[in-house]
């Protein structure tokens, strides 16, 4: 059972490219993607368009990401320390990732 400490994670072969791509549709959660793609931050450093976004609101686009597969949340002390899965997904699906983070207008 999952606590907040402890929260589930996808194994690899349980990642499916429908859930991973909605994961990615929403502007927030690629640019989150994004910034997680030059290396790990705490989930407090990430930053949004909307830096007045509810904290329930920034708690649900993690959420969508960690359930898809695209990122680990994992404890860090009192934070929460967000990677972006991208050995994970490009053993699944060589090359949608750096496709999807890269498009050009996906902005």
């Amino acid at each position: 059972m999952a606590t907040p400490a402890n929260l589930t994670h996808p194994e690899r072969a349980d990642l499916h490219l429908p859930s991973v791509l909605f994961a990615l549709s929403d502007p927030d959660r690629l640019e989150i993607a994004r910034q997680l793609r030059a290396g790990p931050l705490d989930m407090a450093e990430c930053a949004l368009s909307n830096p007045d976004m509810p904290k329930s609101t920034k708690s649900h686009l993690m959420k969508v990401l960690r359930e898809a597969g695209v990122i680990r949340n994992e404890a860090n002390g009192r934070g929460r320390r967000l990677t972006l899965r991208a050995e994970d997904l490009d053993a699944r699906f060589p090359g949608l990732l750096a496709a999807v983070l890269d498009a050009p207008g996906a902005d």
